[in-house]
């Protein structure tokens, strides 16, 4: 008598819970990039109903990540490894849907006009972004632990299978709801002149929350997948209960030190972060850069920024499968800091024509999918499974560090000197930091081949 087919061995059923994961990151990544098309009105804080200057709007988007350092990602990554993914990611999905509906209450007439507002007025000048800022800092914790949840879910889903394929998907997915609000919200709020009112505020917000709300819904259909998944397989349960023997005898703190000590981890970590600064904080800022730089408007410039994603939404599983079937995943990283490089450069010192916009963000848009493809499926090479859920994390808690510090850093320089130029030059420096780093994950691959970090993946 044969193995028992259980769940993971069928294709539709690997692939209908890819699906059912990216849909959450999808609603994640639209609420969170929703006023990146934005951020050029913030410069002129008079023409904001809510009276937020780029300072402001820095400081509110830098929130999204200020809950994740300071300890809550690496806590929360060690809950994962102990809870495993339906109960981490269960509560920290409705984590994120009520941090967004905070951060939307406050910036509405009824949070405006109400006690609340009257109360934090007395310790804050500007009681809308006092609560907007906590909200979206729980929203971010929320979101970014999903999103530990959603790797580690994959690496369950996937393991020795078409891993880096499927975590290319779920990034093109995810990143098509930033593309997605690059693209809508410009429309939805009809903005050309005069004040960005706070019903055209909460028009945005509105679509936001249903997107969040479907993806609890989603989220559900996943848990109940990932419950039978676990009860049909013998193998599975007894995996689940040594593994949960080896966490309670052997999970300490120190474990966090066991990973944040592996050279290869931390070369990882670097790159992430300053590869995704170049990128995320990059985009929140984008329109404010590219408007001035190329002399366009508002709709024109959400169609140009919105090819960052649209970029990956083609690219990541192409390059996901190519790392898979050719491997040499540490290559692949090397070349899209490159690209990253060169995008930065184009925008900052190219000529002012419109073109060469596209041509910049397209070429940041395809960097964009070349490290994160290779990048994302090194982690189980190097980390034991039991450590995953932290380790993805911490990495999570590096890369947070630079979102949260880099957009306050924009902000203020834009203030400042009002010159793009000058935030692309921070960009470059990044961009040559992540250059340095993939150049030096090469040595240690060719020093480590039992790793695997640049071997293609079993097939089936």
């Amino acid at each position: 008598m044969g193995k028992p087919r259980i769940l993971t061995d069928s294709k539709g059923a690997r692939w209908l819970a890819l699906l059912c994961l990216a849909i959450p990151m999808f609603g994640s990544y639209f609420f969170a990039d929703m006023f990146s098309p934005l951020s050029e009105i913030f410069r002129t804080p008079d023409q904001v109903a809510l009276g937020w200057d780029a300072t402001d709007y820095g400081l509110y988007t830098g929130a999204y990540s200020v809950l994740c350092v300071f300890g809550g990602l690496i806590f929360c990554g060690m809950l994962l490894d102990r809870w495993g993914v339906r109960l981490t990611g269960s509560v920290f999905v409705g984590l994120m849907i009520l941090g967004a509906a905070l951060a939307g209450f406050a910036m509405s007439d009824a949070f405006d006009q109400g006690a609340l507002a009257q109360w934090l007025g007395q310790y804050f000048d500007k009681p809308s972004l006092a609560l907007a800022t906590a909200g979206f800092a729980v929203f971010g914790l929320g979101s970014e632990i999903a999103g530990v949840v959603v790797n580690r879910a994959i690496a369950k889903w996937f393991k020795n299978r078409e891993m880096a394929l499927a975590m290319g998907v779920q990034l093109s997915l995810a990143r098509l709801g930033k593309a997605t609000a690059l693209l809508s919200v410009p429309y939805l709020i009809a903005y050309e002149s005069g004040i960005l009112s706070r019903e055209m505020i909460m028009v945005v917000v509105w679509v936001g929350m249903g997107l969040l709300i479907v993806s609890g819904i989603v989220w559900t259909i996943f848990a109940v997948m990932d419950f039978r998944l676990d009860r049909q397989s013998e193998e599975a349960r007894r995996i689940a209960e040594q593994v949960a023997q080896e966490q309670k005898e052997d999970f300490r703190w120190s474990d966090v030190w066991k990973v944040m000590s592996n050279r290869n981890f931390l070369l990882i970590s670097l790159l992430c972060v300053s590869f995704y600064c170049c990128i995320i904080s990059f985009g929140k800022f984008a329109s404010a850069v590219a408007i001035p730089r190329f002399g366009i408007d508002f709709k024109v410039a959400g169609q140009m920024i919105s090819m960052i994603p649209f970029c990956t939404i083609v690219f990541a599983p192409l390059f996901g499968h190519l790392v898979d079937r050719w491997g040499k995943g540490t290559r692949f990283m090397l070349v899209g800091s490159c690209l990253v490089l060169v995008a930065h450069l184009i925008i900052a010192f190219a000529p002012g024509h419109p073109f060469f916009g596209f041509l910049g963000i397209g070429v940041l848009g395809i960097g964009y999918s070349l490290v994160p493809a290779a990048m994302w499926p090194s982690v189980p090479k190097i980390i034991p499974e039991k450590n995953l859920g932290t380790a993805y994390s911490l990495i999570y808690w590096v890369q947070n560090m630079g979102m949260m510090l880099v957009p306050v850093w924009v902000g203020q320089i834009l203030d400042k000197s009002g010159n793009p130029v000058h935030v692309e030059l921070l960009f470059i420096v990044l961009a040559v930091i992540s250059i340095g780093v993939a150049l030096i994950f090469i040595k240690s691959s060719q020093k480590h081949p039992e790793l695997g970090l640049d071997r293609a993946a079993q097939r089936d």
